[in-house]
């Protein structure tokens, strides 16, 4: 699999740098870049990813300034936001729940007394991601009818950046005709991006379960295209008549996203 369309060595040094290295927000990155429909490029610096942007630390906040970003798109759900909001002046904030399953599935599992295993944990991700497609459209078409509402920059991000904002990412660069190694390399720069918070987690967890939860896998993002495609036939099909994204809708966020 590709991470990236090769560039020359000039070209490469004078593109801008995808992560932004943000101290309290470690998954925040640019998806601009990648080559799309008819080879023009996502345009860099207007739409970002990102994990909680409750940690932020002055000089990050310096730097988001920076980029004009003045509209935020939350995935995380009502407990999660109540525990670690953030208000950054000139930023616009945007709920969009979706509120998370894998954790609570995990203590029911435990509460029943079985044993919980990788293969199990790796098996909920995937019910996670196909919840998305199934349950949550409404969220991802509130997100797309904010990129065509304005190209002003913005960001979108849940609580680590990774599964609901992963698969946002994805359907985005869908729309804008990047490859599907291109959308899976994306996807799975959070493994390298992402540092944890340090904070203590209550749980009887074993470690090798918390890890497939705490980073990302290709058989995740599959699942939910599988789902996508069990009921919808393709990806196109599933923007159009589950999120409002047509034939017309896709035209104009190309001709805004793209360079």
């Amino acid at each position: 699999m590709s991470t990236t369309h090769t560039l020359n060595p000039a070209a490469a040094q004078s593109q801008p740098t995808r992560s932004l290295g943000l101290l309290g927000a470690t998954n925040f990155r640019d998806l601009g870049g990648y080559l799309g429909a008819d080879g023009r490029r996502v345009v860099w610096r207007r739409l970002f990813r990102s994990d909680n942007l409750a940690r932020l630390t002055p000089q990050d906040y310096e730097a988001i300034q920076g980029l004009r970003v003045q509209r935020s798109f939350d995935f995380r759900g009502q407990h999660e936001r109540a525990a670690s909001p953030y208000e950054l002046l000139g930023l616009t904030q945007h709920s969009l729940p979706i509120e998370p399953t894998v954790v609570q599935g995990l203590q029911e599992l435990v509460a029943a007394g079985e044993q919980v295993t990788p293969v199990i944990a790796v098996s909920l991700m995937q019910d996670t991601y196909r919840g998305f497609v199934n349950h949550n459209a409404e969220r991802f078409a509130a997100l797309f009818q904010a990129l065509l509402s304005s190209d002003d920059p913005l960001v979108f991000h849940c609580t680590a950046g990774k599964d609901r904002t992963g698969f946002a990412a994805a359907l985005i660069l869908h729309v804008l005709g990047v490859s599907q190694d291109d959308i899976m390399a994306d996807y799975l720069l959070t493994n390298a991006l992402y540092q944890r918070p340090d904070t203590p987690h209550a749980t009887n967890t074993p470690i090798e379960v918390l890890r497939v939860i705490w980073q990302v896998q290709p058989d995740f993002l599959t699942a939910a295209f599988e789902a996508v495609d069990a009921g919808w036939g393709n990806t196109d099909t599933y923007l159009r008549d589950a999120l409002g994204v047509g034939a017309d809708a896709q035209r104009e966020l190309r001709a805004r996203y793209l360079a």
